[in-house]
């Protein structure tokens, strides 16, 4: 009977040990998953609220386009973000010189080729139009199929991180790097790919505040892993329309 006492006793200490534990475990838990409520919360503020803001300025955009680190276009536009959100572009840019004299099969290599990387940029550039700025919506989404962690920024305890997973694509990753106390957009990289996951896509965009104004993207560098394609974008000048 001594016996049965002590484990029956031995069993309600471990009962109410392991009870004690889930507590424990639900309550770390669900303060963890309200605190990344609340910094997802800033973040889709922040990108709505910037975005709103962007609409009543207009910037110059500077693209340059390299390719196994040779400098081959450089391009300047006068933007602004059209009704739809998305930016409308006016080329600042003198209408290029006529080639000079070649021979017609040098001429067509060199043609294809300039085609062939041009189309690869552009598709390039029109995915990462689908990740930089973040939106709020895709951000909703991306929580809700628990596909978001928060973590700190290493070195930088004023500053905290949140990487986001399957946010465009299967597989991509995208990291968001925000001030603590701004609750501001400081940084994104983004590891992603076109139609198949061997032809990766890099990037890394920082943000930088406007007197007075939003944050916006001020530069920005894509890089083609696949043909060494690299497409680094400076974002300057910004004048309220109108102004």
């Amino acid at each position: 009977m001594r016996k049965m006492a002590v484990r029956e006793f031995q069993f309600a200490v471990n009962a109410l040990l392991a009870l004690g534990i889930c507590v424990a475990f639900s309550c770390s838990s669900q303060a963890q998953n309200q605190e990344l409520q609340e910094r997802i919360a800033e973040a889709k503020e922040a990108a709505a609220r910037n975005k709103q803001a962007l609409a009543q300025y207009t910037w110059v955009e500077q693209v340059t386009i390299s390719l196994k680190g040779e400098e081959k276009k450089q391009e300047h536009f006068q933007v602004r973000l059209g009704p739809d959100g998305k930016p409308l572009k006016q080329s600042l840019d003198p209408p290029a010189a006529p080639p000079e004299h070649e021979g017609r099969l040098k001429k067509h290599i060199i043609e294809k080729k300039t085609e062939e990387y041009k189309e690869y940029a552009d598709q390039i550039k029109d995915l990462i139009q689908q990740y930089v700025p973040p939106e709020r919506e895709l951000l909703q989404q991306a929580y809700e199929k628990g596909n978001i962690m928060l973590g700190p920024q290493p070195g930088a305890p004023g500053q905290y991180r949140l990487v986001i997973s399957n946010y465009i694509k299967p597989g991509d990753s995208m990291t968001l790097v925000i001030d603590r106390s701004q609750k501001e957009l400081l940084s994104v990289s983004i590891a992603t790919y076109l139609d198949d996951p061997k032809d990766a896509v890099n990037v890394t965009a920082s943000f930088a505040g406007i007197p007075g104004g939003p944050n916006h993207v001020s530069g920005e560098t894509i890089n083609g892993v696949s043909k060494q394609l690299t497409i680094a974008i400076q974002n300057s000048n910004y004048e309220r329309l109108g102004s």
